[in-house]
């Protein structure tokens, strides 16, 4: 995957665009899944802004379904980056399973536009960025403000600027990737509207949808826009007690679980991590050598995706002496688990397994205080347990 990175995204694609003056350049750059950083910072594209000729713009879905999970349209032109790799309310994107759809941007006026620039992030398939870019002054007689799937836009008096597609020839694509769209030898145009004609990535599972970030739009005559923020971190970093993992632990946003973070959370799971791994490898796994814990307020308790677990806060605090660390062991098993993405295992064996470590292992005082109370959901979670750990290991 590096070297898919190295040697074709860092390169630069030539695609004719009809009515533009010049060649259109579509420049892709891309970080592999660990490299990349909520900075958004890569070497060929510039970076996400914060004031550019998008900030005001007003963006609208004209066709496709919003995954129910998806932030807001406006998370395109907010200025605001993800910090993760898989946050989806700070993401936009398609619903599952669907195609995909079009995105239209009104910028209020007609625009001298040197450069459009777009940015993803994802640990899977939907990092990559497959779309076409059309582009309108909205003056011809047949102008259609709004063309659904089914109607070229060219035939209603869109323009053509470019196709984009990151996709890997391998891979799933995971990675955060940057794409700048401008003119060779001068402006892509003057133009009011932008239409995106965005594809999913894949049709394997119905996880193809890319979650986008931000969308720049750079006005030719106006002053170079100020990059987007990426906030400052204070990470705590442990090692676990085998030294083979690396786990980082960000409370930027619950200083006040900082020191319980430090000191009582960070050597639980230093000292768990092996021997939850030591529990469910089998011949020839590795589990991962590294993950990132952030804390936060969010809705829910907390949940795992690859090598990113994001934790509820406000639950945590609540929880100190009693279920926060339990519930973080849990997720950690979920790491180590490391099933893949799109992976069918059945629930009772993922959640089953991280249920029996946790309650059985890590913290028998607690479950047995904590479960006494319903006898109902003891048989239940018995059960749970019992076929997981009857279960042949598919690590």
């Amino acid at each position: 995957m590096r070297k898919y990175a190295s040697q074709i995204l860092s390169g630069i694609f030539i695609l004719a665009a009809a009515r533009v003056r010049a060649e259109v350049k579509v420049t892709v750059d891309y970080h592999y899944k660990d490299e990349a950083s909520s900075s958004f910072t890569f070497k060929t594209v510039p970076p996400p802004s914060r004031n550019d000729a998008a900030t005001s713009a007003t963006f609208t879905v004209v066709d496709g379904e919003v995954d129910p999970n998806s932030g807001g349209v406006e998370k395109l032109n907010d200025g605001k980056l993800p910090e993760e790799s898989d946050v989806p309310k700070e993401n936009f994107f398609f619903n599952a399973g669907s195609p995909g759809g079009r995105i239209r941007v009104d910028l209020k006026t007609a625009t001298t536009i040197r450069q459009v620039n777009t940015y993803s992030w994802h640990p899977n398939t939907r990092g990559p960025q497959v779309y076409k870019l059309y582009a309108a002054d909205g003056t011809a007689t047949n102008f259609k403000a709004a063309p659904k799937r089914g109607t070229s836009p060219e035939s209603c008096g869109w323009v053509f600027v470019a196709s984009v597609n990151t996709k890997p020839k391998s891979d799933g694509g995971g990675g955060q990737y940057g794409v700048s769209i401008a003119n060779t030898n001068a402006i892509l145009g003057n133009y009011r509207y932008l239409l995106f004609d965005i594809v999913s990535t894949e049709e394997d599972d119905d996880f193809g949808n890319t979650f986008y970030s931000e969308i720049d739009v750079i006005d030719a005559r106006a002053p170079l826009p100020a990059r987007s923020q990426a906030e400052t971190t204070s990470d705590f970093i442990i090692k676990t007690v085998d030294g083979k993992c690396t786990i980082t632990i960000n409370t930027d946003k619950a200083p006040q679980l900082k020191d319980w973070a430090e000191t009582k959370l960070g050597p639980a799971l230093a000292e768990w991590y092996p021997k939850i791994s030591a529990m469910l490898s089998g011949d020839g796994y590795v589990p991962p050598d590294h993950f990132k814990l952030t804390i936060k307020p969010m809705d829910g308790v907390a949940f795992t995706s690859a090598q990113n677990v994001l934790a509820n806060s406000e639950w945590l605090k609540n929880e100190l002496n009693g279920e926060a660390l339990g519930s973080l062991v849990h997720e950690e098993v979920h790491v180590v688990q490391h099933f893949g993405y799109g992976a069918k295992n059945p629930g009772w064996l993922v959640e089953g397994s991280a249920d029996y470590i946790r309650w059985f292992k890590f913290d028998a005082d607690n479950m047995a205080r904590t479960w006494s109370g319903s006898a109902s959901m003891a048989r239940i979670f018995r059960r749970n347990t019992t076929t997981a750990t009857a279960s042949p290991r598919i690590f």
